[in-house]
C-alpha cells in the first residue's frame, strides 16, 4: 500500500493496531516521516463522525497494510469553498466623522 496523502479518508480498524477495537472514520492531514518499525507510520489527523465531520484532531500510530482507503483526494467534495461561497461577506460601510 502506498503512503496516504493528505485529504485522504481511512478506515482505520483493528488490523492497524489493537487500539482500534472500534473502528474509526480518520481524514490524513500530514504522514510523520518519523523513523519507526517497519510497516508501521505516525499520522495527523481528523477522526470523524458519520456525516464526515471533524470531531477530535489526532496523531495515531498504525500498521501501514491495516489502512483501508475510503476516498481519494480527487474524490473529496470542497466543502469549505463551497460554505464560504453559500455565506455572502458582510458589508463594509465607512462611517462619517
Amino acid at each position: 500500500m502506498l503512503l496516504p496523502r493528505s485529504g485522504e479518508v481511512l478506515h482505520v480498524t483493528r488490523a492497524a493496531s489493537v487500539q482500534f477495537i472500534e473502528p474509526l472514520l480518520f481524514r490524513v492531514i500530514r504522514v510523520h516521516d518519523w523513523q519507526t518499525y517497519h510497516g508501521w507510520i505516525w499520522l495527523d489527523g481528523y477522526e470523524l463522525n458519520a456525516a464526515g465531520d471533524a470531531v477530535d484532531r489526532r496523531s495515531i500510530f498504525v500498521r501501514l497494510d491495516g489502512l483501508r482507503r475510503l476516498r481519494a483526494v480527487a474524490d473529496l467534495p470542497a466543502r469549505a469553498a463551497s460554505r464560504r461561497s453559500a455565506a455572502p461577506a458582510p458589508a463594509v460601510s465607512a462611517r462619517a466623522s
